[in-house]
């Protein structure tokens, strides 16, 4: 299991609860805005936190937390990651699952065994420029089939979008709002360049908020709640 990181308190990463974070290293894209690319392009630079080593952590947190949050790289690509889901629900934690979606295998499994209580999906842009994400093919049937399970309302989640310079403007938004239709929340984020995985994006200069919210306000048009964070 490739746990690569680990941050005790966060207030802000799981809604209405105070979480510890687990860090997964790899992913099944490479997005040249991604946020933490070493994650993405050298995980092997971390140790590994040991599962058990990992558990004994957060049983010893219970008094101060009540969930913790699975993020990435992209956790759901770890062949033990639903296992873990497992034994943090055991231990009566709330968990909350960020992921691009595109392993609507574990999406499903986490979803009808009641592991997970809350999804966090990066719709990153149009699904039509999810070739522009990843140096090799990228499975556009795997990604509508977790937008799908999402929108049945069987778990809490949102759909979140960075709004990156060059990869969402407002026609890709209306591209995305078709593609989640109907859907219960929909998040936009401003971007922050400075750690991006590649260099040309480190510089890039990042919406203001006005355009954001007129992204938001697109959005709003598609889903029935949108939100902003980080303007």
């Amino acid at each position: 299991m490739k746990i690569k990181g680990f941050q005790g308190t966060s207030l802000l990463d799981f809604p209405g609860r105070v979480s510890s974070l687990l860090f997964f290293g790899g992913c099944n894209l490479t997005c040249p805005f991604c946020h933490n690319p070493s994650l993405v392009l050298d995980p092997d630079q971390y140790p590994d936190y040991p599962r058990q080593v990992v558990l004994d952590e957060l049983k010893s947190r219970m008094p101060f937390i009540d969930g913790v949050v699975i993020s990435g790289g992209e956790p759901s690509i770890d062949p033990e990651c639903i296992e873990l889901l497992q034994e943090i629900k055991d231990l009566g934690l709330a968990v909350k699952l960020d992921t691009n979606g595109l392993r609507p295998d574990k999406l499903k499994r986490a979803i009808e065994e009641g592991i997970v209580d809350y999804i966090a999906f990066d719709l990153k842009t149009a699904p039509a420029r999810y070739g522009e994400l990843h140096h090799s093919p990228v499975d556009l049937e795997a990604l509508q089939r977790s937008i799908a399970l999402l929108l049945a309302d069987r778990v809490e989640y949102e759909f979140r979008t960075t709004c990156v310079p060059g990869f969402v403007d407002a026609a890709t938004v209306e591209m995305m709002g078709a593609a989640v239709q109907g859907a219960r929340r929909w998040i936009f984020q401003q971007f922050m360049p400075g750690h991006s995985l590649d260099d040309k994006f480190r510089g890039s200069e990042p919406y203001p908020a006005e355009t954001i919210r007129s992204f938001a306000e697109i959005g709003g048009r598609h889903v029935r709640e949108v939100s902003i964070r980080g303007i």
